[in-house]
């Protein structure tokens, strides 16, 4: 990449952000009621786990995504690692997951003591195909008399599918859903990075028996730390249970029936949240123009910029251009980052760290691919007024 072709991009930023300062890559922004709300917690006293502000969050997101309920966590991890375990994930299974992903997504799945199986992604989407899941499942996997999904080799359970909306981009949904009904496999999304992103008219999370959404303070909206599990009522009644150290309701007594969870959103994070989902609208609408800037920015220049899908709203999380091979990556990277700009790499792929280089996987062209030429760019919400 040439130094004009950086010095354009790094002044493009820079316009619009309106700075000469360091440009991070992604910022939380406050402003709406942040601070009337969570200064109300304080003058309650409720600050931890109980609180009007957690129920009014949780109705709050179901509301918007169109989720029967909605079960506030510490943070998005939690979320999933309590999805896994209510789509019946147990010691010794096996969950299908792709490679490219923050590593969130596989630990959840190693809380449970099950393991990864690492299956390719579209390059459209950055997310899994279902096609190369089917692919996998033909050749790897059959159904016992009883209907479970197991592998061929050594009869290992084939539980669960975690796909994960990359950068909010929604992934092929349809295919998905369709490969692990047939499969008798279930759906639980990684929809950490999408809120406010709808694949066909419906929100990413909702598609499966179970989704999660994370909170952080690096995401389209934040709560400091927080998560979010999207479930049926029957689900969400079990994930609250397991959530608040499965303890049964008595008005002194301390019992707890089964293994249960300190993972609770506090009633402070979640006034954050309550203030912050206020102005989700507001955010994905600027984050959507930043895109469409960045896209006409970039326009005839050897950059390819990542766009959401077709039928889809993205959320557009984290903008993201693929470069045409590692060595321009590397180049883009060292260059804006020397000059206060701060864009970031897309994650190694899951297979390559250590805890993980042994697990199954399927032929992962499309990862490798796009691990060596994907860069994220400042993508923080800025108001245009």
């Amino acid at each position: 990449m040439s130094e004009v072709s950086v010095n354009r991009l790094v002044g493009f930023v820079r316009d619009y952000y309106r700075t000469n300062e360091f440009v991070p890559l992604h910022a939380p922004v406050f402003l709406g009621r942040e601070k009337e709300y969570v200064a109300d917690t304080i003058e309650s006293t409720f600050v931890s786990s109980v609180g009007i502000y957690v129920d009014r969050f949780e109705e709050g997101v179901a509301a918007y995504t169109g989720s029967a309920k909605a079960v506030a966590t510490v943070n998005g991890t939690a979320a999933l690692h309590i999805a896994l375990k209510l789509a019946g994930v147990e010691a010794g299974d096996l969950v299908v997951t792709q490679p490219l992903t923050f590593v969130a997504t596989c630990n959840a799945i190693a809380y449970c003591n099950a393991e990864p199986v690492f299956i390719d992604v579209d390059r459209e989407t950055l997310g899994l195909s279902g096609e190369a899941l089917e692919a996998w499942l033909e050749e790897h996997a059959e159904l016992d008399a009883e209907g479970v999904c197991r592998t061929r080799a050594d009869s290992k359970v084939i539980r669960a599918c975690v796909p994960m909306h990359t950068f909010g981009h929604p992934a092929d949904l349809d295919t998905l859903v369709s490969v692990t009904h047939r499969w008798n496999i279930s759906l639980v999304e990684d929809a950490a990075e999408s809120l406010g992103s709808f694949y066909k008219g419906k929100h990413t999370g909702t598609f499966g028996a179970l989704g999660t959404l994370s909170f952080n303070g690096n995401k389209i909206m934040t709560t400091g730390g927080g998560g979010m599990i999207l479930a049926s009522e029957t689900l969400a009644a079990r994930a609250k249970h397991l959530t608040t150290t499965a303890k049964k309701p008595h008005t002194y007594e301390y019992i707890h029936d089964e293994l249960g969870y300190n993972y609770r959103l506090p009633n402070l994070n979640a006034a954050l949240g309550c203030a912050q989902l206020e102005q989700l609208e507001t955010f994905i609408e600027a984050k959507r123009a930043l895109a469409a800037a960045y896209e006409g920015a970039l326009t005839g220049s050897s950059l390819q910029f990542v766009k959401e899908p077709q039928d889809c709203r993205s959320n557009y999380w984290l903008n993201a251009v693929i470069c045409e091979n590692k060595a321009q990556r590397n180049e883009l990277l060292k260059n804006t980052n020397q000059d206060g700009v701060m864009t970031r790499p897309i994650w190694a792929l899951m297979n390559h760290l250590d805890m993980y280089q042994s697990c199954r996987r399927g032929d992962l062209d499309n990862a490798e691919w796009l691990e060596a030429r994907v860069v994220n760019l400042p993508s923080s919400v800025v108001s245009k007024g």
